[in-house]
């Protein structure tokens, strides 16, 4: 990425392979069709640390109507590839019914370092996240905006939900991933620095320790990139509707954007305010959409509709200064319709009371699932029985 100040970006989706016919998540993943994804996209696809995972990335962009076109090029080609050999290429944040003691590590010197220091939890970490880096050229200012975003994320959160089943179960929770996730050391929300020196402090002495390697061994809900001069969120699920990924990246940048333009919002910080932040992240967990957040300033709940409003507010002129205003608006149509974990658990409800077995109602869901990631289309694609949607 260049330095300037266009606020440039770049999207990482990652993906759960299943079985065709089983609708399991798979445990080994035949080289072959490694080499068929690797061979269409060289530069685009990557293995992640289990195999029943990829990770697919954009190039530096600016406009959302190209980050639209890469994703949906890369939804659509993966997932013909993986029907040539017997797979489901699915979008969300659980695996509906993947059992982590049939999960295989992907072979890789990272991986297997990892998987000596993680031990059991490396095995149960089969979570897929949505991935935003935006372009912030110097520290200071990335380091500042790192901490003063914290309060904006359970939102960001709440509308990505699409994990509200782990190991084909309903959880109950409109977000599980960051759940299973926070198993992992180094992860949730990260500390507030004073500024970059001392950011740059904590990784120096965790380095030097050998307690990580390098930064890229820190898994915050959002963290400053490793190699690119960006900011990358982190506290998403892996959005199933490829609008809803396109509608929460445009979000996320133009909250970087008013960050950066104005130092006076959450310019202090406190113990407190990370603390009720990390409330609201739990309840965007439970509730999704439908829940609220305790608001710091008149110690009271909020929707999280008024609190979409108030944001979209704050960011109307950054959109259109960014080009995305109408993305950012769409962020309305996920309140109307609901979350991919709102469809889910729809879909699992109708296929149960008509299948009158959980098992294969859960087989209904993944099939929506891929359906839908299949599709690469902003417009949402029917859920099944339901009535008339580069930076490595």
């Amino acid at each position: 990425m260049t330095k300037s100040n266009t606020y440039q970006f770049g999207i990482e989706e990652e993906y759960f392979l299943s079985d065709a016919v089983t609708k399991a998540a798979v445990g080994r993943v035949d080289p072959s069709f490694i080499a068929a994804v690797r061979a269409a996209y060289p530069v685009e696809v990557q293995r992640e640390m289990l195999q029943c995972q990829l990770e697919v990335a954009t190039p530096p962009l600016l406009d959302f109507s190209d980050a639209e076109a890469a994703l949906g090029g890369l939804r659509q080609g993966i997932s013909a590839i993986a029907g040539d050999h017997g797979l489901l290429v699915m979008a969300s944040g659980t695996h509906p019914s993947a059992t982590w003691l049939r999960q295989r590590v992907t072979a890789a010197a990272r991986y297997d370092r990892m998987m000596r220091d993680l031990q059991m939890l490396g095995s149960r970490n089969q979570v897929c996240g949505l991935h935003v880096h935006v372009e912030i050229a110097d520290e200071d200012r990335r380091i500042s905006i790192m901490g003063r975003i914290l309060p904006f994320l359970p939102l960001l959160l709440a509308l990505s939900t699409s994990s509200p089943f782990w190991q084909g179960h309903r959880t109950g929770l409109m977000g599980y991933r960051l759940a299973a996730y926070r198993e992992l050391p180094r992860t949730g929300l990260p500390e507030v620095f004073e500024n970059a020196a001392d950011y740059r402090r904590y990784l120096d002495i965790m380095v030097s320790a050998r307690a990580i390697e390098n930064s890229s061994f820190v898994w915050w809900a959002i963290r400053p990139s490793r190699q690119h001069p960006t900011l990358e969120l982190r506290i998403a699920d892996s959005c199933t509707r490829l609008g809803d990924t396109i509608a929460i990246a445009a979000l996320y940048r133009c909250l970087v954007r008013r960050l950066d333009f104005n130092g006076a919002i959450n310019a202090e910080m406190s113990a407190a305010t990370r603390a009720i932040a990390a409330e609201n992240v739990w309840r965007a967990q439970r509730y999704g959409i439908h829940g609220a957040f305790v608001d710091e300033r008149t110690a009271s709940m909020r929707n999280v509709a008024d609190v979409l409003e108030d944001t979209i507010a704050l960011l109307e002129d950054d959109a259109r200064e960014l080009g995305c205003l109408p993305q950012l608006l769409s962020l309305r149509d996920i309140l109307s319709r609901g979350t991919s974990a709102d469809t889910q658990l729809a879909v699992f409800e109708e296929a149960r009371n008509r299948l009158r077995n959980s098992e294969q109602a859960l087989g209904v869901v993944v099939d929506w699932l891929a359906s839908e990631t299949r599709s690469g289309q902003r417009q949402s694609a029917r859920a099944p029985g339901m009535a008339p949607q580069l930076l490595h």
